[in-house]
């Protein structure tokens, strides 16, 4: 994602298609979580973050709507990335599987993080989009926080 933002020239729509993807990316690997996780914290953890960026996926959405925005996914290899994250996660069982989407989260999160705040929040024009992004960024933060200390308590 922090690739894409910065080897391109950003507009609006990209970047409501950006954000989309980043929100479902993380949805599904949220909902694996939530069924795969060994532990119960593993497993809750999917269940909140995939529940969070549903309802910030659809802000995101609805806004684009009321805007009248149609979101330009960037021509980059994100979907690939993804689906190669799906692969890598579906192949883990037990604590492998914990350690692995615990790992992933976090990196997720770090780049999620850079990306809105070195990339997309200066691109961004419109005022509404940019509150939105504003608004969301720390949750974002927290998911991050939340992942690193549940990989610190699992790996004790």
């Amino acid at each position: 994602m922090a690739r894409v933002a910065a080897q391109q020239k950003l507009d609006d729509p990209t970047i409501v298609a950006i954000f989309d993807a980043a929100n479902t990316d993380d949805i599904e690997t949220g909902d694996l979580a939530a069924k795969r996780g060994s532990t119960k914290e593993v497993r809750q953890l999917g269940a909140m973050f995939a529940r969070d960026h549903r309802q910030v996926r659809q802000q995101g959405r609805d806004l684009a709507k009321k805007l009248g925005v149609t979101p330009t996914p960037p021509k980059d290899n994100s979907a690939a990335d993804q689906a190669k994250v799906m692969e890598t996660l579906r192949s883990k069982q037990g604590a492998d599987f914990d350690k692995a989407y615990l790992e992933h989260e976090v990196a997720f999160h770090k780049q999620v993080i850079d990306a809105i705040n070195q990339t997309l929040l200066p691109a961004i024009q419109n005022a509404e989009l940019k509150a939105l992004v504003v608004k969301v960024a720390p949750a974002f933060q927290a998911h991050l926080m939340a992942a690193q200390h549940l990989e610190d308590t699992l790996a004790k």
